[in-house]
C-alpha cells in the first residue's frame, strides 16, 4: 500500500496548486479518495472527529442494495428462462441476466462519473462520492431491456438538471435515481411501460407475456402468484425491485449502521397499509380488492422505501417530519395504483411528490416545537412571577 501512495503522490505533483495541470486537480483526487481516506482536516473552530465521512456513507448504501441486486440479476434471467418454458440451471439465469444487467451498470457509472468530473472541474471543487449510490440505483430501478442509449440520457438528465443544476451532492431536491427514471417513463413511455418491457426478450417472442402482477390487476386480469413469490420477488418487475426478502436485508444494513431511517421506512409501511385497508373495505375493482398486505410486497413499494425514500438529502430530516414523509409516502403510492390504472406502480411519483414538500414538512415541525418552547416559557414566566 506503500508503494501505492508513493505512486499516487508522485502522479499527482502535476496537478498541484501552482502546477500546470492544476485546473484538472478534482478529477485526479477523485481517484485518490476512492482509495484511501480523504486527509481534509479542519483547521479552526470546533468541530468532531468522525470515523464516517461521505465515502463510506455511499460505500455501505452500496454494500446494502448487493443483495438485491444480485438477485435482480438473477430473476432477470430466471423470468426469460420461465417464459420460454426451457429447461434451465442456476447459473443460466445468472449468466443470462449478468449479459443484461452489467452493460446497464456500466452505462450508467460512465455517462454519470464523465459529467460529474466535468462539472468538478469546470467548478474547481473535489467530485462528490454521491454517484457511487446513484450510479448504481439508476440501473436497478428501470427495464432490463431498456436500450442502453435512453439509459444513458436518463443518467445524464438526472445528474444535470436533477443534481448539478442545483449545485451538486446535497443541494438536489430531487432523488437522483428517480429523476431519471421518471424522465425515461415521460421520454420513452413504450419502453417503460406495457407487457412486454419487464422480461428479457420478451419483445421478440409472441408467446411471452412480462406482465408485471400490478399490470395484471389494472387490466382487471387474473393473478397467478403466490404470497411467496411476491415476498421472494421471483415475478417480473424492475431489474432489482422485486424481493421483498432481500430488500429487507439491506435495510437491516442500513438501520444497523443508522444510514437509513427506520421511522420513514417503517412511517411508509403503515400509510401503504392503512390506505390499502380502506380501500379493501369498499373495493369496487381487482385493485381496490387486492390484499393490503400484499399491496406491501409487490411492485416498487419496499424498494422506494428502503433506498430512495431514506436519501438523506431529499428526505424530512426532523424525527416526526420522517414519520410524516414516510406515511404520506404510502398513502399516495397506494392511491397512485389504485386512481391511475396506466400508471399502477406510484411509489417514483409518490417519493418524489414527497421530496418537494419535505423541507415544507421540517419547517412546520421545527415551527410547532418553537411554539410549544414559548408557551412553556411564558406559562413558567406567569407562575415563577
Amino acid at each position: 500500500m506503500n508503494a501505492l501512495r508513493k505512486k499516487l503522490d508522485q502522479l499527482k505533483k502535476p496537478f498541484a496548486k501552482g502546477e500546470k495541470w492544476e485546473k484538472f486537480a478534482p478529477a485526479v483526487n477523485a481517484f485518490d479518495t476512492f482509495l484511501y481516506v480523504p486527509n481534509h482536516t479542519t483547521q479552526k473552530g470546533a468541530h468532531i472527529r468522525d470515523s464516517v465521512d461521505l465515502k463510506r456513507t455511499m460505500i455501505t448504501v452500496v454494500i446494502a442494495l448487493l443483495p438485491a441486486l444480485i438477485y435482480g440479476i438473477y430473476n432477470s434471467g430466471y423470468q426469460h428462462f420461465i417464459q420460454l418454458g426451457e429447461q434451465f440451471t442456476f447459473w443460466d439465469a445468472f449468466s443470462h441476466g449478468a449479459l443484461k444487467v452489467l452493460p446497464m451498470i456500466i452505462v450508467s457509472y460512465v455517462v454519470g462519473l464523465t459529467i460529474e468530473f466535468i462539472f468538478a472541474i469546470y467548478r474547481g471543487h473535489e467530485v462528490n462520492e454521491g454517484f457511487l449510490v446513484t450510479g448504481i440505483l439508476i440501473p436497478m430501478i428501470m427495464p432490463v431491456d431498456l436500450p442502453l442509449w435512453m439509459l444513458a440520457l436518463s443518467v445524464a438528465f438526472a445528474v444535470i438538471l436533477g443534481k448539478e443544476a442545483f449545485g451538486g451532492t446535497g443541494m438536489n431536491i430531487l432523488n437522483p435515481a428517480l429523476t431519471a427514471r421518471a424522465f425515461a417513463f415521460f421520454a420513452y413511455p413504450t419502453y417503460m411501460s406495457g407487457n412486454k418491457i419487464w422480461v428479457s426478450e420478451a419483445s421478440n417472442i409472441d408467446a411471452i407475456s412480462g406482465e408485471t402482477l400490478l399490470g395484471s390487476l389494472a387490466a382487471n386480469h387474473e393473478v397467478h402468484y403466490s404470497v411467496w413469490e411476491m415476498f421472494s420477488g421471483s415475478i417480473p418487475g424492475s431489474v432489482a425491485e422485486t424481493s421483498v426478502l432481500w430488500i429487507l436485508v439491506g435495510a437491516a444494513i442500513l438501520i444497523f449502521t443508522g444510514v437509513g431511517s427506520w421511522r420513514i421506512m417503517l412511517g411508509g409501511v403503515i400509510g401503504a397499509a392503512f390506505m390499502a385497508l380502506l380501500f379493501n373495505l369498499w373495493g369496487v375493482n381487482a385493485l381496490m380488492n387486492f390484499p393490503w398486505y400484499e399491496h406491501l410486497l409487490v411492485g416498487g413499494l419496499a424498494f422506494g422505501l428502503v433506498f430512495m425514500a431514506t436519501d438523506p438529502v431529499s428526505a424530512a430530516q426532523t424525527f416526526k417530519g420522517k414519520w410524516i414523509y414516510g406515511i404520506l409516502i404510502g398513502i399516495f403510492c397506494i392511491m397512485i395504483r389504485v386512481f391511475n390504472p396506466a400508471y399502477p406502480e406510484g411509489v417514483m411519483l409518490a417519493i418524489l411528490l414527497m421530496n418537494v414538500f419535505a423541507p415544507t414538512i421540517d419547517h412546520y415541525v421545527i415551527q410547532a416545537n418553537v411554539k410549544r418552547r414559548k408557551k412553556r416559557v411564558s406559562t413558567a414566566t406567569v407562575k415563577s412571577a
